[in-house]
């Protein structure tokens, strides 16, 4: 089974500070193989390019539906890149190729279920099928490092209404995205401070945790 692994970065240049450190996964047989073009990572980079003002990196894979071949990647880019954040896309489904939830849980050190409830209530505003998805969150953490890994669908139309969630006419969110929640909890374990393009996403921090412009 193909491996393509490719290495982009891209900064920002806004505000100075640490780099946020993302990896991008993209996981699917066809794809993989050349049948036809991944569009899991360019989504996933033009929505965080207009999404972050803060100085972000990244790293992308494009990998096969194979679960050890997933948890290696993702070990990878936590472990060895030290990614704060790693967003999966594909492989959530209930096909019996669909593993990437799995192999996520299995790199696991705590479950953090609220992303994948708050997924799929977004995705049920749209259609019924939502409720097959089984996206997860976890955290992975080291000694002196953690990371946020996070299962995203894997249409470029569903990664942008998750992430972001749904507004009405007038632009006043009605359900909140997944991202709103992020930059505190990259916070929380010990990640670099990220701030939003309010008209994108706002992130969310009680007050005691906003620090100053």
């Amino acid at each position: 089974m193909a491996n393509r692994t490719t290495k982009t970065s891209k900064m920002s240049t806004t505000s100075p500070g640490q780099s946020l450190k993302i990896g991008l996964v993209s996981i699917s047989d066809r794809a993989s193989t050349g049948v036809y073009q991944d569009q899991g990572i360019p989504a996933l980079q033009d929505w965080l390019a207009a999404a972050l003002v803060s100085p972000w990196q990244v790293e992308t894979r494009l990998i096969a539906d194979e679960r050890a071949l997933i948890e290696q990647t993702l070990i990878e880019l936590t472990d060895q890149h030290r990614c704060d954040l790693v967003l999966t896309t594909g492989g959530t489904g209930p096909a019996r190729r669909d593993v990437t939830p799995e192999a996520t849980l299995a790199v696991a050190t705590k479950e953090m279920p609220g992303f994948g409830e708050q997924m799929r209530q977004i995705s049920l505003q749209f259609v019924p099928t939502a409720i097959l998805s089984r996206q997860v969150a976890v955290i992975r953490e080291s000694a002196d490092h953690a990371a946020l890994i996070l299962n995203l669908p894997g249409q470029p139309k569903a990664i942008k209404e998750t992430l972001e969630g749904l507004k009405d006419a007038d632009g006043k969110q009605k359900v909140s995205g997944i991202f709103a929640a992020l930059p505190y909890c990259i916070d929380l374990i010990g990640g670099p401070y990220i701030e939003t393009n309010e008209a994108v996403c706002k992130a969310f921090r009680p007050k005691s945790a906003i620090k100053p412009a």
